[in-house]
């Protein structure tokens, strides 16, 4: 504790003197009469700061320390010191402002009430003796005079403060209470304030009295500070605020309580603005990785050729169309036989539109459980089901300015289909387990290899999700209609595969390529890669040796076998062909267990639409679910056809 230069003169003084700069809290200077009042000696004194030299009076100190710095002079009695051992001390100080107006140090003259009272008391009686009433109406004076100290304090602080008696009812508002609430003073004095500014919750609930922490100040004698409440506008409004309630004491009695308290509305609001902005800000991060994590996916993942391969017409009639789509925002049906490569298509539109720069989300529909479409096309908040221990970002605000590719479009429950219609129609959605609707900016690009007009007819398919979706149709023709690719995609496949094993040098003969050409591809472009995949790992040197599936012979064990026709085979008769086509369907049958739908089913076996092969089956009366389950005889190998 530094000592100014006017400090000698203090010391001598039999009053306490304290010197304080209230800006900084901290006492400044004590003399060795404020040291025995206060029973602190000079080093635990000057380490204490202000507020914490007066307490939990702090409201009344800062209205009492801006009265003198505003006026230059100011007297108050309603203050307490702590002293060494945490015993209140009642005082009256007398202050002082030193110096500039602008210099913020104060004087303060600290008198022991307890004392000053006896010995006013004796001054008193006697001044009663020899003066009479005219000193009294002196004293008057001087508490008028007090009393507009006290008002000119009031008017100079920026918070609303106002004072209750133990009867709950107004003694005072200053002007900021008066600008905050909307009622003058004198609407206010007299009446209970409670009742008119805090008679309800945020919520609306109402707010008794008895269990207010304003008069509770008045009873149990503690000072009560809130953080989050509102009070009332005169027009009704309600104001968010913070205030402190505390008790005020005559002689160790309650009379009342005196309310300190600011607008924080504005703070709430930007807050609010801020939780808001955070709350974003984790949507986005969430977003952003559940993007990372998807595009880390498609670098793992193999889309087998950066372009379209092939010279035949229809390939070219497939890039036109692709060059003509993709500056649009058109919905795009993709159709075809499994392996035809719908998604290269649907990649190729994606990277030569204007939302290349946003991700291509491709959706399998026909992997995703049933009862998990909506989440995993909508998302999902935590706790909208059974194992939803988090929030989902669904594939829609995935590819929220990208593209969306559905695969195996006819693969959605019809249930679902009216709200995908939904997202296509009005470009909003709702997470599962939230009200909230998002917007959201999606082109779709869908594939099937379906006859989607034919579900349409039997009811499975929505006709007007198929017309959103069938805005400009893409038909992807199997591979044996197109031999013309099969060398350039043959070629393209073994130096892809050849690099990818380190087997540089490797080429097809003559021969393999007219194979490979002659071959009807029921599994297409997909079959084609994996067949020479598998050729270049079985190859010794520099030459391929390339497999492909045979017809087999007749056996008993191994069911029907198809009636080969060969080029100088005789003319066959209706019956002949009946048995023929009776025959293929049940080897077909045969060699996948029953199934007809799918990439391995027996319709792709056949080159034939899934939906025309069941009209068949129904039409030459052949179950299919005897080929179902495997025979309980012994097995046999059974030769392929030819």
């Amino acid at each position: 504790m530094t000592r100014p230069n006017d400090s000698v003169s203090l010391d001598r003084l039999h009053e306490a003197a304290l010197i304080i700069d209230p800006r900084a809290n901290r006492v400044l200077y004590a003399n060795p009469a404020a040291h025995a009042l206060l029973q602190r000696d000079a080093g635990a004194l000057g380490a204490t700061a202000v507020s914490a030299l007066f307490g939990d009076e702090l409201p009344e100190l800062v209205a009492f320390t801006q009265s003198v710095l505003a006026s230059g002079r100011a007297w108050t009695n309603r203050l307490g010191c702590q002293r060494q051992g945490g015993e209140r001390l009642s005082v009256e100080i007398s202050a002082a402002r030193l110096d500039e107006p602008d210099d913020s140090r104060l004087l303060l003259i600290l008198h022991d009430r307890v004392q000053l009272d006896r010995l006013r008391e004796a001054s008193d009686a006697d001044d009663y003796v020899r003066r009479g009433i005219l000193e009294w109406r002196r004293i008057e004076g001087i508490f008028q005079d007090i009393e507009r100290e006290n008002q000119l304090l009031l008017k100079a602080v920026g918070e609303g403060i106002y004072g209750v008696n133990v009867d709950g009812l107004t003694t005072f508002v200053n002007p900021a209470a008066e600008a905050m609430l909307g009622w003058s003073a004198e609407e206010l004095v007299g009446r209970n304030i409670h009742s008119l500014i805090h008679h309800s919750h945020s919520n609306g609930d109402p707010y008794p009295a008895e269990s207010c922490p304003i008069y509770a100040a008045f009873h149990d004698g503690l000072v009560h500070k809130v953080h989050d409440e509102v009070f009332f506008r005169r027009d009704g409004a309600a104001i968010h605020v913070e205030y402190t309630s505390t008790p005020v004491k005559d002689h160790d009695r309650l009379i009342g309580a005196v309310v300190v308290f600011r607008d924080v509305s504005e703070r709430r609001e930007a807050q609010a603005r801020l939780e808001e902005a955070l709350h974003e800000v984790e949507r986005l991060k969430k977003r952003l990785e559940m993007e990372n994590a998807y595009l880390l996916e498609e670098l793992s993942t193999d889309h087998h050729c950066g372009e379209i391969v092939g010279q035949s017409a229809a390939t070219g009639r497939i890039a036109h169309q692709v060059e003509v789509v993709a500056p649009t925002d058109a919905n795009v049906l993709i159709s075809g036989e499994s392996g035809t490569g719908k998604e290269l298509i649907a990649r190729a539109i994606h990277q030569n539109s204007a939302r290349r720069d946003r991700p291509l989300i491709r959706v399998n529909c026909a992997a995703i459980p049933r009862d998990l479409f909506e989440s995993e096309f909508f998302g999902h908040t935590s706790g909208a089901f059974t194992g939803a221990t988090a929030d989902r970002v669904g594939r829609f605000e995935l590819a929220d300015g990208g593209t969306l590719f559905l695969d195996e479009v006819g693969e959605i429950p019809l249930e679902l289909q009216g709200k995908l219609l939904r997202v296509l129609q009005e470009g909003q959605f709702e997470k599962v387990g939230e009200s909230r609707t998002r917007a959201v900016d999606v082109r779709i690009i869908a594939a099937t290899n379906r006859n989607l007009v034919e579900a349409v007819e039997r009811r499975e398919f929505r006709e007007d999700l198929y017309f959103r979706l069938n805005v400009f149709p893409i038909e992807s023709l199997p591979l044996r209609q197109r031999r013309e690719d099969i060398p350039l995609l043959a070629m393209h496949f073994v130096n892809k595969a050849a690099g990818a094993q380190n087997r540089p040098g490797l080429h097809l003969s003559q021969s393999d390529m007219q194979q490979l050409v002659d071959y009807d591809w029921p599994g297409n472009v997909r079959e084609l890669e994996n067949i020479i995949e598998r050729a270049i790992i079985l190859s010794r040197g520099d030459r391929l040796v390339i497999e492909l599936p045979k017809s087999s012979t007749s056996n008993p064990a191994c069911g029907p076998t198809p009636v080969a026709v060969t080029a100088s085979s005789q003319l066959l008769s209706a019956e002949q062909l009946k048995r023929v086509e009776v025959d293929s369907i049940r080897y077909a049958l045969h060699r996948t267990g029953g199934k007809v739908f799918g990439a391995d089913g027996a319709a792709a076996l056949l080159g034939l639409k899934p939906t025309t092969l069941a009209s068949r089956l129904k039409r030459l009366d052949i179950d299919r679910r005897e080929f179902a389950q495997p025979s309980r005889t012994q097995t046999v190998d059974c030769p392929k056809p030819l």
